[in-house]
């Protein structure tokens, strides 16, 4: 039970932190800080969050991914130990993941750079992991030139 309600907080991390910088969040915080605060004081909880979106919002923009790390890893600890606590709220965010699914950000943008050296390329080059209906149209060196009305 303890690796389920773990796993169950480390994706209830993933996907709020991930939605902090969006506009879903708006629409999803009261019910996050419900879920953690659990007997605390509701407010006080919305507030942490607003807290974790501001610092959030300045590491992305930073590039500081050990912060936003740090800030997924807080509220992963938070929401396991209200899990712990209360049994009802592990069935509550499993209905708030599943409702947010769909809303949930494809992941981080990736950026990649290719480097071709070391000879002469007479075509395309290209490096990813699916591809279909591509065409390409290169001139080979043996090809005979079409003249009008030549088919």
């Amino acid at each position: 039970m303890e690796a389920e309600l773990t796993a169950l907080a480390a994706s209830g991390a993933t996907t709020f932190v991930g939605l902090m910088a969006t506009e879903a969040w708006t629409q999803v915080r009261g019910r996050v800080a419900r879920i953690l605060a659990r007997g605390e004081d509701t407010e006080a909880v919305d507030a942490e969050l607003e807290e974790s979106r501001a610092e959030l919002t300045a590491a992305r923009a930073d590039a500081d991914e050990e912060t936003a790390a740090d800030i997924e890893a807080e509220w992963r600890t938070r929401l396991r130990r209200a899990l712990r606590a209360d049994p009802e709220a592990a069935d509550e965010l499993r209905g708030l993941l599943d409702e947010l699914a769909p809303q949930r950000p494809a992941g981080p943008a990736v950026s990649v750079t290719n480097t071709i050296g070391g000879g002469t390329q007479h075509g395309p080059v290209i490096q990813g992991q699916t591809f279909t209906g591509l065409t390409f149209n290169s001139r080979a060196t043996d090809t005979p030139q079409q003249r009008p009305g030549t088919a």
